[in-house]
Formats: structure tokens, C-alpha cells, sequence
């Protein structure tokens, strides 16, 4: 088929109802949850128990067992989480830490916030994630930690990592901020590393009403400094251990959250479901050789926070969308790399060219669980509009 003609069988973009289309619809995920989310806000109120408590105890159990690790520490944001498992790790100044630098910047802002050296490695172009064939070139004797982003909610590919990791004496903190619930050779991500981060941000899977985070590890010693740094180090009032700092669960927020949890497996079904039928209509719509869809390597599940496609005609593509009103975004539009905050770290463009060819080609579309596959016709058709008037 002429990928730069629609299919006769399909209707175009014009045939279908004009809405504009939220790039994700958290009034309508609330709508269905309305009473058991306002039965626990109002447990909380009542309780008057607002910092850490039963309820944050309570949501760190069952993340834990849905995770697969042995303790779960709540904090205040996932750049957070990130920040803790890097000082429970006793990582700090002149020590490196590799990472990825196509990804949210919170990664790299955790390992410099502690004065340790953000050493970047670039991506595979077909996962966005960290390239394992990349990593063992870029260690060196001040190497402390690897940490892995599972981006747009796909695993990055942790045996290996690992094995470098064993290999070398390494600690592995992995970014899950986007991934909670995403499966790796039958694993949980956030039990695999030495540490998990998630993050509850509004937008993730599982998102709070506000700032969210939590950190999962299953070693005992890890577990009981991670629940100490959150507290300004402190187990006893007024009596501190260590230096920590402050970054504590809001009890209503973990409420909020328990209640969330309950619908996660449902919900990344249903996003599943959808990013399926995204596949079904671009192969329909004949727009293979145009767009291309995100996969999901064997023995992984993809839980999609985004369902993100590459195209090289990526900013014509996304102003023709949004004239139809149709929203898009771009995680992200220039890797870190590139950014002036690590311009210290005396980068160039060219260092790592699938992180910069993905800046330019990637863009997400709507892929939330309450999305009807009448927008998502509408969605592709659009898009299909675009290539053949362009």
C-alpha cells in the first residue's frame, strides 16, 4: 500500500466528529472513583493525621508486594526518590554515577544535587532506553552507580546492566518514575536494582493528587537508612543520626494512592488495549512506512504512561494535530546533554546522536485508559490526513 495514501476503507479525519481531545483525562479517570477517592480523603481528615502515619505505612506494604520488593519508603516527589537512593547509597562529591541523557531532568538532577558527576551513555533508537553495549566504555575507578530509566513505561534491559553492575561492585538505582506496574522477564521493575524509584506525579499510571514518590529496595540495612534520611535522619525526636533531609508522604496523598492502586492493573489494561489498537489503525490507515510505533522487546510488558512514535516530519505532524484539535507532546525536546544547566559537563552536539535523533522525531499521543476508539480513529486519520496533503 502507498503509505502516502489512506486506505480506501477508512474513513478520513473529516468524516469523524471535530472535539478536542485532552491529552490526558484525569477528570474522567476521578469521575469513576469519585466516592472511594472522597471516602479516604475524609478517613484522613477525620484521623487529623497528616505526615506519614498508617495510611502511608499501609500504601508502602502494598506497592512493596505489587512491586516485589521487601520495603517501600514514601517520600515527597519521585525526584526524590531518586535523591534518596543515591544518599542510602552513600554516593556523593567526585563520585560518577551513568545514566541516560534522553530522559525527565530530575535524572540527572538527583546524582549532581549530591555533587557527584552525571556520566551519560546514549540510548537504544528502538527502546529510548539506556544501551547496554554502551555502558562498560563509560566506567572509570570514581563509577559508583548505574541508573537505568524505564522511559515511557517499558523496562530497560537489566541483565545486563546488572551483570556490569555485579561485575564491576555497582549499585543500580532504576528510574521506574514512569514504569510502576511494567514487567521484565517476569519481574516488577523496582525489585531487580539495588533501589526503585516511582514517582506519584498526577500524570504517572499512578498518580496522587499532588507530589508523590517512593523508593523500594530489598536489602534490610538500605531500607531502614532510607526511612531515617526522609526524617532529617532522625528515629527519636529531636535526636538526629545522620544528615537527611525532609521528604515525607502526605498521609492524604497515600490515601488518595491506596484507592489508585486498587484500579492500576485495570487501568494499564486498558492502556494496553489502547496502544494495540493505535497499531491495528496505523497498519489500516497504510502508515507503516511513515510512523514508527513503539515496541516492546520479548519477555516485557509495556505499561505506556506514553504511547510515543517517531517521525521525521515531527513539528509539521504535531501543529497540523493541534489545528484539529488534537494534543500532543514531546518527552523530550532536547536531550540533557544539550541543556545549559550541564553544559559544565563540556558536551557537544554529537556526543550521543540517538539521544539527539530521538529528541527530534519523538512525539507522544493520547493513550489514557478512559480514551474511546472513535478518538482514536480520529487521532490516526488526522495523522494520516497530514501525510497525504503534505
Amino acid at each position: 500500500m502507498n503509505p502516502n495514501i489512506a486506505a480506501p476503507t477508512r474513513k478520513a479525519a473529516s468524516d469523524f466528529a471535530k472535539v478536542t481531545l485532552p491529552f490526558l483525562d484525569l477528570k474522567a479517570q476521578f469521575a469513576s472513583i469519585r466516592e472511594e477517592v472522597m471516602a479516604a480523603i475524609n478517613e484522613v481528615m477525620e484521623s487529623q493525621h497528616f505526615i506519614l502515619g498508617p495510611e502511608v505505612e499501609a500504601l508502602e506494604r502494598e506497592v512493596a508486594s505489587q512491586a516485589g520488593a521487601r520495603f517501600a519508603v514514601g517520600c515527597a516527589s519521585g525526584s526524590d526518590a531518586l535523591l534518596l537512593a543515591l544518599l542510602a547509597g552513600e554516593i556523593g562529591r567526585d563520585d560518577e554515577v551513568i545514566t541516560t541523557p534522553f530522559t525527565f531532568v530530575a535524572t540527572a538532577g538527583a546524582i549532581a544535587r549530591i555533587g557527584a558527576k552525571p556520566v551519560f551513555v546514549d540510548i537504544d533508537p528502538v527502546t529510548f532506553n539506556l544501551d547496554p553495549d554502551r555502558i562498560e566504555k563509560a566506567i572509570t575507578p570514581r563509577t559508583r552507580a548505574i541508573m537505568p530509566v524505564h522511559l515511557f513505561g517499558l523496562a530497560a534491559d537489566l541483565d545486563p546492566i546488572l551483570r556490569i553492575a555485579a561485575k564491576d561492585h555497582l549499585l543500580v538505582v532504576e528510574d521506574a518514575a514512569q514504569a510502576i506496574g511494567a514487567c521484565y522477564h517476569g519481574h516488577q521493575v523496582g525489585s531487580l536494582g539495588t533501589f526503585g524509584c516511582f514517582s506519584f506525579f498526577p500524570s504517572k499510571n499512578l498518580g496522587g493528587a499532588g507530589d508523590g514518590g517512593l523508593v523500594t529496595t530489598n536489602d534490610d540495612k538500605l531500607g531502614e537508612r532510607l526511612k531515617l534520611l526522609r526524617v532529617h535522619g532522625s528515629r527519636k525526636k529531636y535526636e538526629y543520626e545522620i544528615i537527611g533531609i525532609n521528604s515525607r508522604l502526605d498521609a492524604l496523598q497515600a490515601g488518595i494512592l491506596r484507592v489508585k492502586l486498587r484500579h492500576l492493573e485495570a487501568w494499564t489494561t486498558a492502556r494496553q488495549h489502547n496502544a494495540d489498537h493505535y497499531r491495528k489503525l496505523f497498519a489500516e490507515f497504510g502508515l507503516e512506512g511513515r510512523v514508527k510505533l513503539p515496541e516492546t522487546p520479548d519477555n516485557q510488558t509495556h505499561v505506556y504512561n506514553q504511547f510515543t512514535i517517531r517521525v521525521s516530519e515531527r513539528d509539521g505532524l504535531r501543529a497540523f494535530l493541534k489545528e484539529r484539535g488534537i494534543p500532543t507532546e514531546v518527552y523530550y525536546p532536547a536531550p540533557l546533554h544539550l541543556q545549559r544547566a550541564y553544559a559544565y559537563l563540556g558536551h557537544k552536539v554529537g556526543d550521543f546522536p540517538e539521544a539527539e535523533s530521538a529528541s527530534k522525531e519523538v512525539v507522544a499521543l493520547p493513550i489514557y485508559p478512559e480514551l474511546s476508539r472513535e478518538q482514536q480513529e480520529t487521532i490516526v486519520a488526522t495523522v494520516s490526513d497530514f501525510f497525504r496533503t503534505h
